[in-house]
């Protein structure tokens, strides 16, 4: 019989779902017979919590942009504000919680950081024995998505993995592959039977304009600067479920069928994308990963404070995209590009150098195989990481009882815990090796005693835990 896997998102936005259906799609091309499952927590939390979470975020991002930006910053550095939600999150997300017991997976795969805080207490707690492997969804890594216990990160890209090592994220407990995107966007298509179907002209560059899944009223101005280029081209605009602006659209271009494909929301991303010559939206991290997926570079516009900020210094960095600072200048950067074909090959060759369109087959094979004990991170280590990134040095290379230090399996290598040279300290000497730790004690440590030093607790608990010996890096 195969094992229950469990796919978590919350739908702040489109992104995180999109991502969790793409590793959904991956592990049914695998060919194992698991039960897999798919869940929106949001989905099952109350109205309130919904609206703070989702409508609240997004009013934001429209009315004070720099307010989400503050946000974000504050939540970057990794178990900063973990008190100040927990709770919160906790009362709000009972029916949530009940349900994954009532399904009692084998296998949890998150892709927002939300339900993986969720499972990881539920691990601690013992209502669930699963692995749970979370996934990352924008190219830098962000504070909140990093809990305690879990058995594997997926970081979106090789610096985003080096960070995490350095602040004491275990080698083997972290992979960089990139951000799941839809199954075949690596794949060769049909050029002549897509543009054929959507009654585009062959040898014409198409730009597809994105209003993504909420349909942004910025587009408008967009296509009304698109109006007045003077280089060849043909655009479909995308205008996500905003039926308004679909209808507002097609009466700005009325007249201009030779050169405007007007859209609602469409099935059909994967195969616009591939015979796209530019993409012009926001830089949102599956919208830009699936772009790099298939070589498409982008025009940025209005990249939200925080996370799209960041994916934006990514894309730029490699080459692979533009972005516009000023709303007026979209339609004059766009024709810049289609004006010069060399500059735009090379940014077409750029997206798909950095692309990784295999990254949800990856991802889902490497969290099924994924098994053994969760890493655990005390909360002195915990502390210590907090300063690792906020002193800019390595976890390891903190002074006196502040070091990081990685317990692992002798027999196996496989990390088990960070703890704190000084919480090592207080059990006395021990070699190479301490005896009688085990992780049974690192539970109670980490949930029963959280508010404790171990000085007052480590060693009394070291009496309740089973005989075991454990390396130290």
């Amino acid at each position: 019989m195969g094992r229950r896997v469990l796919i978590l998102a919350a739908g702040v936005g489109s992104g995180h779902n999109q991502a969790a259906s793409a590793v959904e799609g991956a592990l049914a091309t695998l060919g194992t017979d698991d039960e897999v499952r798919r869940l929106d927590i949001l989905e099952t939390t109350n109205e309130v919590f919904n609206r703070v979470y989702d409508d609240a975020y997004f009013a934001l991002v429209s009315e004070a942009p720099w307010l989400v930006g503050w946000g974000y910053d504050q939540a970057d550095p990794p178990f900063k504000l973990r008190s100040m939600v927990k709770w919160l999150e906790q009362l709000n997300t009972i029916g949530f919680i009940r349900d994954v017991r009532e399904y009692d997976p084998d296998v949890v795969i998150c892709t927002h950081f939300l339900p993986a805080r969720l499972i990881s207490i539920m691990l601690a707690r013992r209502q669930l024995k699963a692995t749970l492997t979370v996934v990352g969804t924008d190219y830098d890594f962000q504070g909140l998505w990093l809990t305690s216990p879990f058995h594997h990160f997926f970081a979106a890209r090789d610096e985003s993995r080096e960070y995490l090592t350095t602040i004491g994220i275990p080698t083997d407990r972290v992979s960089a592959y990139g951000i799941p995107v839809r199954q075949g966007l690596g794949e060769a298509v049909d050029r002549e039977a897509v543009l054929q179907r959507f009654g585009l002209r062959p040898g014409v560059p198409v730009v597809l304009i994105s209003a993504g899944a909420a349909g942004g009223t910025y587009t408008t101005q967009i296509v009304a600067q698109t109006l007045r280029m003077t280089s060849p081209f043909q655009a479909v605009v995308v205008c996500g479920r905003n039926v308004e602006l679909r209808a507002s659209i097609q009466a700005q271009v009325a007249g201009k069928a030779d050169k405007y494909r007007v859209l609602g929301y469409t099935t059909e991303m994967a195969d616009l994308m591939r015979i796209s010559a530019l993409f012009v939206g926001k830089p949102g991290g599956l919208s830009s990963s699936e772009c790099m997926a298939v070589g498409l570079p982008m025009v940025i516009i209005n990249p939200i404070p925080g996370q799209e900020v960041r994916n934006s210094d990514y894309l730029l960095e490699e080459g692979a995209a533009v972005r516009c600072n000023y709303a007026t200048t979209v339609g004059h950067k766009i024709d810049q590009l289609l004006a010069d074909p060399e500059r735009l090959a090379r940014l077409a060759a750029n997206a798909r150098r950095v692309g990784r369109p295999d990254a949800a087959r990856d991802v889902a094979q490497t969290s099924l195989a994924t098994v053994g004990e969760p890493l655990w991170i005390s909360r002195e280590a915990q502390r210590s990481m907090l300063l690792s990134g906020e002193q800019g040095v390595a976890a390891s290379d903190l002074s006196d009882a502040k070091r990081l230090r990685t317990l692992r399996d002798p027999a196996t290598g496989r990390s088990l815990a960070l703890v704190t040279q000084g919480q090592l300290e207080v059990l006395g000497p021990h070699g190479g090796s301490i005896t009688h730790l085990a992780l049974p004690w690192l539970t109670a440590l980490r949930w029963q005693h959280e508010n404790f030093d171990l000085a007052t607790t480590g060693r009394w608990l070291l009496g309740q835990a089973e005989e075991r010996t454990v390396a130290i890096d």
